[in-house]
């Protein structure tokens, strides 16, 4: 089995990250597939798209495998791909839905966040510690769906936060265990097919304000200062990695 399983029918295409050993962290591969995917999606009239992790959890975000034999204009070119597949998800015509469980990270954390419905497990934990390492990435969209202040405070200090406060703060929609999770899914292909395509599309778009060039701008700025490389290492070996 491949690192990415998608299934496709009557306009639905589930997505499931299967790197269970590695928390399902996105490694460059899983990247270019879950494009490739989504590139699918745009062509052939998908109206909802499912995001799931086999194993423990969802998504421990970026795989660190190798970083250190890898440029800094190798690492950016990486980040750079991450922040457009966030972008397009964000941004699509049709509806998103994401299912998070244990321990999530990262951009595994910013994945679960540009998805229109995201489902978590009571005990589901989100962290996001890219500025650790001094990368804006999904900094504006974290702060869009839970406040300005709530926001920083998270990002500043490396906060971890769980399912049910994630719900409380309007970042998690919907609060189930896995045995629920069929349940949302169907609510969420019910809800597609209770809008044309034409309309649901202009729903997202006027819900959501534009800002991908600003947000690339501010992630290029970060990820491009002399370092990256170091920057991971240092932080990695703050965390005893």
């Amino acid at each position: 089995m491949g690192e990415l399983l998608a299934r496709r029918g009557d306009g639905v295409l589930e997505l499931t990250l299967n790197r269970p050993e590695k928390m399902n962290a996105l490694s460059a591969s899983l990247v270019d597939a879950l494009h490739a995917e989504l590139d699918a999606a745009d062509a052939d009239g998908t109206r909802l798209v499912v995001f799931r992790g086999e194993g423990k959890n969802l998504s421990a975000g970026f795989d660190f495998g190798g970083y250190d034999a890898q440029s800094d204009g190798d690492l950016v070119l990486r980040f750079l791909r991450i922040e457009q597949l966030l972008q397009r998800v964000f941004h699509a015509r049709y509806d998103t839905l994401a299912f998070a469980h244990g321990r999530n990270f990262g951009a595994g954390v910013d994945l679960f966040a540009v998805c229109n419905r995201r489902v978590a497990t009571p005990d589901a934990s989100f962290r996001m510690p890219g500025l650790g390492f001094g990368l804006v990435l999904g900094s504006r969209r974290f702060a869009g769906l839970v406040g300005e202040s709530w926001a920083r405070l998270v990002l500043q200090e490396g906060i971890t936060f769980a399912g049910v406060e994630a719900h409380a703060r309007g970042f998690v929609t919907a609060l189930a265990d896995q045995a629920g999770w069929a349940s949302e899914r169907e609510r969420a292909d019910t809800a597609r097919r209770s809008l044309g395509d034409d309309a649901t599309t202009r729903l997202f778009r006027v819900t959501h304000t534009d800002t991908r060039a600003a947000d690339m701008a501010e992630l290029v700025a970060s990820a491009a200062r002399p370092g990256l490389q170091g920057r991971l290492r240092a932080y990695r070996e703050a965390l005893g990695k």
